[in-house]
């Protein structure tokens, strides 16, 4: 690599991982069962134009899946045995480390329902920038933009969200100002 900023071989020859034949094998490999699925899944109406059917857009999106995942896994393949690499199972635990987030965010989804979008928002925005490292005055202030992402989404954009279940624990009155505002 040169030092100068204007040097395009990082984006034309990216850096060799090996892991990628893992994502090559999975990615083909579900393209295979979606085709398997096909036409248990979509229609193909008699009588009706070619650009009319139910399954085409489907077809076309498989038959590309396919043509680039094999691309994609030959692609590896070569790479692979050509460029050797470093450690498969030290790279997937990266990818694995990032599906934290994924957990964090079905954890928040199913949360909301019960506690309410604001409780909700509040909660898990304060304790998701304390699993991120951030301390003091800065983590008071998680609550005050969670506050702000709600007025937004509710009162800017105005975006229907059910109320949580906690909130019927509440007179009646009170119920519905939680579930228009918050």
């Amino acid at each position: 690599m040169s030092d100068d900023p204007h040097d395009l071989s990082e984006l034309t020859h990216p850096p060799h991982h090996r892991a990628e034949i893992v994502f090559a094998v999975v990615s083909f490999l579900i393209a295979v069962a979606l085709a398997t699925q096909w036409s248990s899944q979509t229609d193909w109406v008699a009588r009706q134009p070619l650009s009319r059917q139910p399954g085409l857009w489907p077809l076309i999106a498989i038959v590309g899946m396919l043509v680039f995942g094999a691309g994609e896994l030959i692609a590896c393949l070569i790479r692979n045995r050509r460029n050797g690499g470093g450690d498969v199972l030290a790279e997937m635990g990266l990818w694995a480390r990032a599906g934290e987030y994924a957990l964090w965010f079905l954890v928040y989804v199913l949360a909301t329902p019960w506690i309410g979008y604001l409780p909700a928002t509040a909660l898990f925005m304060t304790l998701l920038a304390q699993r991120l490292g951030y301390r003091g005055r800065i983590l008071w202030l998680t609550p005050v933009l969670a506050l702000g992402i709600v007025v937004m989404f509710k009162g800017v954009l105005q975006v229907r969200i059910p109320g949580g279940a906690v909130y019927d624990l509440f007179p009646q009155a009170i119920r519905n100002v939680l579930v228009l505002y918050l």
